[in-house]
């Protein structure tokens, strides 16, 4: 990245990588999330939600990024790191966060369900646990928040469906037993 770049110039190209990978989640049927870990400028870690396809649920994208940039660096502290991720961290990942000292968070859109770095909770600056991280919401929200509505809305249609034909499909078993 060219040496005057703002520091909100580099948040919006991490985190249109970082949606780049949701883009490779939801191609895959995953819920659309993605994450990257950056050092001094470079990306060390990557990586999007696998919960489904790995029947994991910790794969998330944060946890898969943070293992890879841990192996890049050969530790466990991501002291002077920033993850960059898609939609705001769960209470699992925001506690991945604060035990792996990253520095700073970066996310695009807040989760009204389980978002742990200020919306529903504050896992990421709470004065009782032993670190506390930067953070910053908002970047690429809107892209990253109708990603995810789109994913949803696609799901529930394709529930609905499912219900619908399975339905269907009984009422014909049903009929033709008379």
């Amino acid at each position: 990245m060219a040496e005057h770049t703002t520091q909100e110039e580099l948040d919006q190209a991490f985190m249109a990588k970082a949606y780049a990978l949701a883009l490779q989640a939801e191609q895959l049927d995953e819920i659309p999330v993605g994450a990257i870990v950056v050092a001094d400028n470079k990306i060390i870690g990557e990586g999007f939600n696998q919960s489904i396809m790995q029947h994991d649920p910790s794969a998330h994208a944060e946890m898969i990024a943070i293992r890879q940039a841990g192996k890049v660096l050969s530790n466990y502290r991501m002291l002077d790191c920033t993850l960059y991720v898609t939609l705001e961290p769960c209470p699992m990942c925001a506690g991945l966060l604060v035990h792996s000292r990253i520095k700073r968070v970066v996310f695009a859109t807040t989760d009204e369900k389980t978002g742990s770095a200020g919306s529903v909770f504050d896992l990421t600056n709470n004065s009782k646990l032993n670190h506390q991280i930067d953070v910053t919401s908002g970047v690429m929200a809107q892209e990253c928040s109708a990603l995810l509505s789109r994913f949803f809305k696609r799901r529930r249609q394709e529930k609905k469906a499912e219900k619908q034909a399975k339905k269907i499909a009984n009422s014909t078993i049903n009929n033709s037993d008379h």
